[in-house]
């Protein structure tokens, strides 16, 4: 992992080289037609006293949902407007048309049930702005995760803080209905530590009871993957796609080692490979699909960390790149990206690791192209922009940095793109 030489000298040099090379790329000429914007999801909110026990919340320096124009040529961000809120909607969903977002108020308390919430936006397509349609309840406490179903009729929502898993039918201008279906799976606790973890580490997320934490359809739609921390449980649920119902598939899951903590998990575009992140053992596990059946079974499990390492760290955020040769994998307290091969069969050979150039990189994406990558940098209060190697997967830093509070999660929207043939619910 390249750390640069603390030496002022060093930084000097190295800052008017790196400015040297944006300002060449800057001046090569933009592509014509819309802007790229990314919108972020932050931690937004000051009421840490009104939350759950054992919530490891900032204390909600970001803003709302941060819109930020996108250099195409250097992968710059630039400031362009904050919709405020105080909620934390730190998850966001786009539909494929770019015309909706959506999303997860982690904050948000409402009802008797103390539930969060979830927020759906029409954008603006001359400028990005958004303009909410409706704020529903997410059918449990603390959502942590969106993603919509293929058909773009749904949204799957993660409720971390209440163990649920729901579901919200989309309607036809965009808004969100209430919960078309709720689960709350059952099952036995990990333990605090596990086995697999680093040596010497601390690490503990949330094995005191059950923590939804991901939820997502399959490539095809007919099945929906959730994923529970507390629980060291990938669950397969079957997906009516009329009824927005969900029903345990046969298997109904597939367990990790108790205390590891699965935290997210990404299709390879083949759809038969899945990989899965684990956030206390800091592993990447392969796991093979059988789309007919949802069928998970497990075949290689890898550090995400670099040989020797020692200490506590949490996993966070897993991507596979769009032409399936890599995945990348956030290590938060090690502030690194781990960047891993992927080999004929689908298993993971380390490639090297970047510094995040921040703090606690909680989540990371990839622009439409696949040549930039961004991080959130949680704790750090920024966002990062690395140039991604097509050819070795690596990540160099641009040197461009991007001031959000607390960021989350990064979601990018290209206004030059042709939009896609509308959705039924379009």
């Amino acid at each position: 992992m390249n750390r640069p030489d603390p030496t002022r000298r060093a930084f000097v040099q190295s800052s008017v080289a790196l400015v040297g090379t944006a300002a060449l790329l800057s001046a090569q000429p933009q592509p014509a037609g819309g802007k790229l914007l990314a919108y972020v999801g932050t931690f937004s909110s000051p009421l840490r006293d009104t939350l759950p026990t054992q919530v490891d919340l900032p204390p909600g320096n970001g803003r709302g949902i941060h819109l930020l124009e996108v250099d195409r040529a250097t992968g710059a961000l630039t400031a362009a407007g904050v919709h405020e809120s105080g909620v934390s909607p730190s998850c966001l969903a786009l539909n494929a048309a770019g015309t909706r977002l959506y999303s997860a108020n982690e904050t948000d308390r409402v009802g008797p049930g103390k539930e969060g919430t979830v927020s759906a936006f029409a954008i603006d397509r001359a400028d990005g702005k958004l303009k909410t349609l409706n704020t529903v309840r997410s059918g449990g406490a603390g959502p942590t995760y969106v993603s919509l179903h293929p058909s773009g009729q749904f949204l799957f929502v993660a409720n971390y803080f209440g163990g649920s898993v729901a579901v919200l039918p989309v309607s036809a201008n965009g808004d969100l209905g209430e919960p078309t279906d709720v689960k709350v799976a059952g099952g036995k606790v990990g333990p605090a530590k596990s086995a697999n973890a680093p040596r010497g580490s601390f690490a503990f997320s949330g094995h005191d009871r059950t923590h939804a934490h991901m939820i997502q359809s399959d490539p095809a739609g007919r099945f929906v993957l959730h994923v529970d921390l507390g629980l060291d449980r990938i669950f397969v649920w079957k997906f009516d796609a009329t009824k927005g119902v969900l029903t345990a598939n046969d298997p109904a899951g597939v367990a990790l080692p108790p205390g590891d903590g699965p935290r997210h998990v990404h299709f390879h575009p083949n759809g038969k490979w899945l990989y899965s992140v684990q956030e206390e053992a800091s592993t990447v596990v392969l796991f093979d699909y059988e789309p007919d059946a949802g069928k998970l079974a497990a075949r290689q499990t890898v550090s995400t960390l670099p040989p020797g390492f020692a200490g506590s760290n949490f996993c966070s955020e897993l991507l596979v790149s769009a032409d399936g040769k890599f995945v990348y994998v956030g290590n938060r307290l090690h502030d690194s990206i781990g960047i891993f091969a992927v080999g004929p069969k689908g298993t993971l050979t380390h490639a090297g690791d970047e510094w995040t150039r921040g703090n606690y990189p909680r989540s990371f994406a990839f622009d439409p192209t696949g040549k930039f990558l961004t991080c959130c940098n949680q704790r750090g209060d920024n966002l990062t922009v690395f140039r991604v190697d097509g050819a070795t997967g690596g990540l160099a830093f641009t040197g461009h940095y991007a001031p959000v509070g607390n960021p989350s999660h990064v979601v990018f929207l290209d206004l030059a793109a042709p939009r896609p043939a509308p959705t039924p619910t379009e």
